[in-house]
């Protein structure tokens, strides 16, 4: 059951279109990704959902509202962590979630909320004392302590060092399981690809592609490649080269700084079983034992830029 409807969402400002007719819906329990670089429109997208934005066109709902017209009452239903939301430094963590608690007619109790998401030890801390990972704990239980049935979480994990990213997302994968369905807006492709049941793929303001994350990957072809040094003693480079060449298989084989790049077609379900094996087989019958070999796949950045023409980062 889809607990949000997005359809012809249209936002201008001074002139310019900001969201161009994003059209998506969510269902109940999904990690849904809106996914695009810095200025795409996918803050603006989200805040409309929210209420805090109007939108200039579009019909939306979310649980059956509009959040234009029924923004008090979606509001206790909606857990929202901003991209820029930050607490004085002085109120503390348990003050808080004291304080939002009183904004929703039933609550989730926010002392086991502290305990959920590993902060019942900083209760009295002050907000200006935690680190990047713990503050976005404190954004995340202020998000769920009206015990919504939907979240929307906005760049949650920007700015934050590798370990506390992924400590951030085996969290997030926790307050799934706690039957909440979650909106998240990201413009990290690892963070994309390990988390999210769909991802609408937002460039410009405009939705450029709706699916999974391994169906955007196989949109934009089956390509893969296999990187290795070959050791001394084999055929020369150029017989190994021509061989490896008349593979079914392979695409094309390419070298430098030593190293040799063999591009060829995965297997029908995606794997690269195939093309290993006919390269593995071609280099040992010549006697070509492949050091440091790596196999490449086809990644959502790879998708994204056949998509759009652009790197995310760009």
């Amino acid at each position: 059951m889809a607990v949000i409807d997005v359809h012809d969402l249209r936002k201008t400002y001074h002139g310019r279109a900001v969201v161009d007719g994003v059209t998506f819906s969510v269902e109940e329990g999904e990690i849904f990704g809106v996914l695009g670089p810095n200025g795409a429109g996918k803050t603006t997208t989200v805040e409309c959902l929210s209420g805090l934005r109007t939108p200039d066109a579009g019909d939306l709902r979310v649980l059956g509202l509009d959040p234009r017209r029924d923004g008090a009452e979606l509001r206790q239903r909606l857990g929202v962590q901003l991209q820029s939301a930050v607490l004085p430094d002085r109120l503390k963590v348990g003050e808080a979630l004291d304080l939002y608690a009183s904004f929703y007619r039933e609550p989730a109790d926010w002392t086991a909320l502290l305990e959920r998401v590993g902060l019942a030890d900083r209760r009295d801390t002050p907000f200006g004392k935690l680190s990047g990972g713990q503050k976005q704990r404190v954004s995340i239980a202020l998000a769920l302590v009206g015990d919504p049935r939907v979240a929307i979480l906005d760049e949650l994990t920007t700015g934050l060092d590798p370990q506390a990213r992924r400590d951030t997302w085996g969290l997030i994968e926790d307050v799934r399981a706690m039957g909440v369905t979650i909106v998240l807006v990201t413009h990290f492709m690892e963070e994309a690809e390990r988390l999210c049941d769909r991802l609408a793929l937002i460039d410009a303001g405009r939705l450029v592609a709706l699916d999974t994350p391994s169906g955007l990957v196989r949109r934009v072809g089956k390509e893969q490649r296999l990187r290795f040094r070959p050791a001394e003693g084999g055929t020369g480079d150029e017989e190994m080269a021509a061989a490896l060449r008349s593979l079914p298989e392979v695409t094309g084989v390419t070298r430098a700084d030593g190293e040799v790049v063999v591009t060829g077609t995965a297997s029908a379900d995606g794997g690269s079983g195939g093309l290993v094996l006919a390269v593995s087989t071609t280099l040992a019958a010549r006697r070509i034992v492949p050091l440091d070999l790596r196999i490449e796949r086809v990644t959502l950045d790879d998708a994204f830029l056949a998509l759009t023409g652009k790197k995310i980062d760009s």
